[in-house]
C-alpha cells in the first residue's frame, strides 16, 4: 500500500504507487502544465511566501525539465504518474515542509547541492561569506589552505573549491549525518582531492595552519528559536547559539587564534543582534587585526571579517 510521504521522506520522484496517482488522476491527469500550476498556486496561497515559484520549481523537478521549459510549454500535458508525484509534493508544501527538503537539493552560489533534514538549507546570506573569501584569495595568490567549521551540507567548501582552483579545504562538523550530505556534495563536484571532511567539534581536529577560516555556526539566541518557523524543520543542532547567541562563536574565535598563518582571514556568519559583541571579542583576541562586520543584501549585519 502506498503511503503519503512524511515530512522526513526521501525527495519526490515518479515511483509513487498507483493509489496516490489515482487519487489525483481524476482531477489532474488530463490537465496541462498551465492548469496544474494555476491550481497549485491557489492551493499554496497563504501557505507559501512565493506560491508561483514553489509550484514551478516543484513541477519542473517532477517532469525532469528546467523551469523555463515549463513556462514556455504551458499546454503540455502532465501524465498520471507525474500528477501523483506533484500532488504528493504539494501536500508536503501545504504542511509547511521547506521546498528544498522536498526536492532533495537546493542552489547555492550557482551550484546544485544535495540537502536533507540533517543540514541547514543553504541561504543567499551565506553567499556573502563565499564572495568575501574568494575576493581575499584573488588578492593573495598562491596555494592556500582553508578550514570550514560547522560545514553542514558542505556548501561553503564546495563553492570555495569550485571557484578557487588553488585552494584546499578541510571541512569539519560534529554531525555524522551532516558529513554524509557534505560528502555527497563533494563527490558531486569531484572535489575529493581538495576537500577533506573531518568529524570535529569546532576546530579541535582541524590542524592547520590555515590561510582562511570560515564558519556558519549556530548563532540564534535560544529565546528566539520557538518563534521562528525554521526551528520546526531544520536541525536544532545547527540553530541554537545559547542564551546570548555566542555559545559556539566565542570558542571558535578563541581556537582560531592558534590555527592561522601570520597573514590570514577569519570569517563567521552572525545574527544581526551580535554585531557589537563579536566585534569586541575579535578585537580583544586580535588587537592589531582589521576587524569589521559586513551587511547582507537586506542591510543587516551578517558577516564578521577579521584580517590578520
Amino acid at each position: 500500500m502506498c503511503k503519503v510521504p512524511s515530512p522526513t521522506a526521501e525527495p519526490i520522484g515518479l515511483d509513487c504507487s498507483a493509489r496516490i496517482a489515482g487519487m489525483a488522476a481524476t482531477q489532474t491527469s488530463k490537465r496541462s502544465i498551465g492548469q496544474q500550476l494555476l491550481a497549485a498556486r491557489q492551493r499554496l496561497a497563504g501557505r507559501s511566501e512565493n506560491p508561483s515559484l514553489d509550484s514551478e520549481v516543484l513541477l519542473a523537478q517532477v517532469l525532469g525539465k528546467e523551469r523555463g521549459w515549463l513556462l514556455a510549454h504551458p499546454e503540455a500535458e502532465v501524465d498520471v504518474a507525474q500528477a501523483g508525484a506533484f500532488e504528493a509534493g504539494l501536500a508536503r508544501l501545504e504542511a509547511g515542509e521547506p521546498l528544498p527538503y522536498i526536492l532533495g537539493e537546493w542552489e547555492f552560489f550557482g551550484l546544485k547541492l544535495k540537502v536533507s533534514p540533517e543540514v541547514l538549507i543553504p541561504r543567499p546570506e551565506t553567499e556573502l561569506l563565499v564572495e568575501t573569501a574568494l575576493a581575499w584569495l584573488a588578492a593573495h595568490l598562491g596555494r592556500r589552505l582553508a578550514a570550514d567549521v560547522g560545514t553542514g551540507s558542505g556548501c561553503i567548501p564546495v563553492a570555495l573549491a569550485t571557484h578557487a582552483p588553488n585552494l584546499d579545504v578541510v571541512a569539519g562538523d560534529l554531525s555524522p549525518g551532516a558529513l554524509a550530505v557534505a560528502k555527497a556534495n563533494v563527490e558531486r563536484y569531484h572535489l575529493q582531492a581538495r576537500v577533506q571532511l573531518v568529524e570535529s567539534d569546532l576546530l579541535e581536529k582541524l590542524t592547520g595552519p590555515f590561510d582562511v577560516i570560515s564558519a556558519n555556526l549556530p548563532y540564534i539566541p535560544e529565546a528566539r528559536l520557538p518563534e521562528l518557523a525554521v526551528s520546526k524543520w531544520e536541525p536544532q543542532l545547527a540553530l541554537g547559539g545559547g542564551e546570548d547567541g555566542l555559545r559556539f562563536i566565542e570558542p571558535f574565535l578563541q581556537q582560531a587564534q592558534t590555527k592561522t598563518t601570520p597573514k590570514a582571514l577569519i570569517l563567521a556568519e552572525i545574527d544581526a543582534s551580535l554585531e557589537g559583541a563579536v566585534v569586541q571579542l575579535a578585537r580583544g583576541l586580535w588587537p592589531d587585526a582589521q576587524v569589521a562586520v559586513r551587511s547582507d543584501l537586506a542591510g543587516l549585519p551578517r558577516l564578521l571579517r577579521v584580517e590578520l
